[in-house]
């Protein structure tokens, strides 16, 4: 299974996402797993209608509430796009070229941002999307193209905040809650593919699975949405909305391998929130971690080959990190956390990020073959690193 960049690119000049393979990793902080699948991330009327209800918060947010008995599907969607489709705006990167003009700049790469509060003008999308800006340009429903200011951003969630300095006039989404999707939940996403040619498309499909998770830096830390609902270039940082016309998910990669069609994925809301939280008050991002490096050559693959148990190996320990501190030796492997299985090195940042700083784990260690259990007190991870 292959997963291809999904940021629209600035045609006619090509803004080229390659697959992650052995000694590559593209935009976004992607990083090769030895033994790994090959795999990429994806990039880029406020009235209300008829059997809708619609009412604004203080921070902006269209409250939406859409009748789900004894209404037509195309009625349904139909209210959805034209009312969250102005909260859904374009993400322009533009960054150095020689030979582009006086500014030196060109549009490398397009993707799309969802508008979170209105009253502040914060937008939300993901890093890879405006990963290596020079410049943001923020386009409208409405017609208007302004710059955006990077608020924060966090590689290790693959999620950003950009503001934009005169609010005047927005629409904010309003927040729905992705813990209570349902396998088969009709849901709908609206973004950018391909750029503002095909501005705020919409497309229309199901819950495909839940708990997805995939070996892409960013995307591993989240059990993922999985959709059939069309995700195309630049669909990256726009929304999936449930039927009722909130946002439950963040576009953020697809399944771009020949023969494969209809599987989208997209970051869930209630997971991805605390650190959009975060980055709109601090502009940083707090995560949780044992301070040590892991092997991404032992897989769990490598480790049945070689007759050994699966885990996280431990390449090195940071001294007086957690691990350290809690008895963790280099060419351990964890096995566990808080009994959850780790199989390799994904499965333990996708498993850590679930914690705070301060929050004591049960590791599962394996040391000469001998499983032993160690109690460590996680710390804080340096940013973005």
């Amino acid at each position: 299974m292959s997963y291809f960049d999904d940021v629209a690119p600035k045609r006619p000049r090509y803004f080229r996402y390659i697959a992650i393979t052995l000694v590559s990793a593209i935009i976004g902080g992607t990083v090769a797993l030895a033994g790994a699948k090959v795999l990429v991330v994806p990039q880029k009327q406020t009235a209300a209608t008829a059997g809708s209800q619609v009412t604004a918060t203080s921070t902006g947010q269209v409250q939406t509430s859409f009748p789900t008995q004894g209404t037509e599907s195309s009625f349904q969607s139909i209210n959805i796009a034209k009312t969250v489709g102005p909260a859904i705006v374009g993400i322009g990167n533009f960054q150095v070229s020689n030979g582009y003009g006086s500014s030196g700049l060109r549009e490398a790469g397009s993707g799309s941002g969802i508008i979170v509060d209105a009253s502040k003008g914060y937008i939300v999308t993901n890093n890879h999307v405006i990963d290596g800006a020079s410049k943001i340009v923020v386009s409208f429903a409405d017609g208007r193209t302004v710059d955006g200011k990077l608020v924060g951003t966090d590689t290790r969630t693959d999620l950003a905040v950009v503001q934009i300095a005169d609010p005047k006039d927005l629409v904010a989404a309003s927040i729905g809650d992705s813990n209570s999707l349902q396998v088969g939940e009709p849901v709908m996403a609206i973004g950018n593919p391909g750029g503002q040619q095909f501005a705020r498309s919409v497309t229309v499909g199901v819950v495909s699975a839940l708990n997805r998770v995939l070996q892409l830096t960013g995307e591993s830390s989240f059990n993922l949405i999985q959709t059939d609902a069309a995700i195309n270039p630049g669909n990256s940082g726009g929304a999936l909305l449930n039927w009722q016309g909130k946002v439950v998910g963040i576009n953020s990669a697809k399944n771009g391998q020949t023969g494969f069609e209809g599987m989208g994925f997209a970051i869930p809301i209630s997971d991805a929130w605390p650190i959009i939280s975060q980055l709109m008050q601090t502009g940083r991002a707090s995560h949780a971690g044992l301070l040590v490096s892991v092997d991404s050559r032992y897989t769990a693959e490598y480790a049945q080959a070689k007759g050994g148990k699966p885990g996280a190996m431990v390449a090195s320990v940071s001294p007086n990190g957690p691990a350290a501190t809690a008895g963790v030796k280099q060419g351990d492997i964890i096995g566990a956390v808080n009994d959850k299985a780790i199989n390799d090195y994904y499965d333990l940042t996708h498993e850590l990020f679930k914690y705070k700083a301060g929050d004591t784990v049960k590791l599962t260690v394996i040391r000469d073959g001998k499983e032993t259990t160690l109690q460590a007190v996680l710390a804080e991870l340096p940013t973005n690193q």
